[in-house]
């Protein structure tokens, strides 16, 4: 696999499609911390990682509809930066998701973070994926 973070917002995107409830992926550091952003925003009820008999793990998110409409909490999640071609931005050319309502999770040296904590904390960086 060549895009391990392209795959999981794939899973994702395929689980909410289905309607699913939980979405499995195989797991690793980078994979925690989008799920831990998703996590603190409210696009997801919860995450845990599952250890396996290899040292990698799975990564299990339970996924938020909303309980009455049962629309997906998360109505689009995108890849923005992708092995081919990364995305770089400084901090005075943050992207506004969806004029605000929506998050960029942003690599950055201190760690991934989203596009207004970046902004807040005045650091640019590699910009990973859209979600809202």
């Amino acid at each position: 696999m060549t895009d391990p973070i392209a795959d999981l917002l794939t899973r994702i995107r395929n689980a909410i499609l289905a309607g699913h409830k939980v979405v499995e992926a195989p797991a690793s550091s980078l994979k925690k911390e989008i799920a831990r952003i998703l996590f603190e925003k409210g696009y997801i009820l919860s995450y845990k990682v599952m250890e396996t008999e290899n040292k990698q793990g799975t990564l299990k998110i339970a996924l938020k509809y909303n309980p009455k409409s049962k629309k997906p909490a998360i109505k689009k999640i995108e890849r923005a930066s992708r092995p081919g071609l990364r995305k770089y931005i400084g901090v005075d050319d943050m992207p506004r998701v969806l004029n605000g309502l929506g998050i960029a999770i942003i690599s950055t040296s201190k760690g991934l973070m989203t596009d207004k904590e970046a902004k807040k904390e005045n650091i640019g960086g590699e910009v990973l994926c859209f979600v809202y």
